[in-house]
């Protein structure tokens, strides 16, 4: 059936749909760690930190530079660990790569990303955004983690896949900022919106592609 459903064409286009969005999220990975020269020391000029000097120093800091150093670790492994090739290549590797990757997700970016919640600069709303995120994502690690302990490699195949698009909300939340910048429709309220979107659209679309996959 899907055979039938997968043309060459169909096949090309998933290929290069795939190389665009490898090539969107090594620059959010170069821009983050580039951005590193503006928060190593702490520049409050820096777009990020405008507003937050106030509070960087209250416990702040500790979530902010956790979340900055883990997150591009993250991404970058998640687009091996997703990889069909590197998985049958490097058999070995894919199993160490995902043990660090859920230990890193689990122990750094989900905490440290619940952490940063609590100081949002849009708010409540806006940080039950983040916080949501960060704990859907830590519950898509654990079950891949325990499907792959017990050898459910499909069902672990799928919840990779929805920890990875999680992990690229970072990407998702870029795009949807540059978009409402040229649109000139920057608020509290867009801000707000973006962050809810950046992942729960992306995540029912994961779902859907899964299930149309399994199907």
């Amino acid at each position: 059936m899907m055979s039938l459903m997968e043309p060459d064409a169909f096949r090309t286009m998933q290929r290069l749909m795939g190389g665009i969005a490898a090539l969107l999220i090594l620059k959010v990975v170069v821009v983050s760690l580039w951005n590193l020269i503006d928060y190593v020391p702490p520049d409050f000029r820096a777009v990020f930190l405008l507003g937050r000097e106030g509070y960087f120093w209250r416990g702040y800091f500790v979530w902010f530079y956790l979340h900055v150093f883990a997150s591009p670790i993250t991404l970058i492994f998640g687009m091996l660990l997703v990889s069909e090739r590197f998985r049958r290549w490097r058999p070995m590797w894919h199993r160490r790569l995902g043990k660090v990757q859920i230990a890193l997700v689990i122990g750094v970016v989900v905490p440290s990303g619940i952490g940063m919640s609590f100081w949002h600069s849009n708010g409540w709303v806006g940080g039950v955004a983040l916080g949501s995120l960060g704990m859907v994502t830590g519950i898509c690690a654990w079950c891949g983690w325990r499907d792959a302990v017990r050898k459910r490699f499909a069902s672990h195949r799928r919840w990779m896949w929805r920890l990875f698009v999680l992990l690229c909300s970072a990407v998702s939340i870029r795009i949807l900022g540059g978009l409402t910048e040229v649109l000139q429709i920057e608020s509290a309220t867009v801000a707000v919106a973006n962050a809810w979107i950046s992942w729960v659209l992306p995540l029912f679309l994961c779902e859907a592609a899964l299930r149309w996959k399994s199907s």
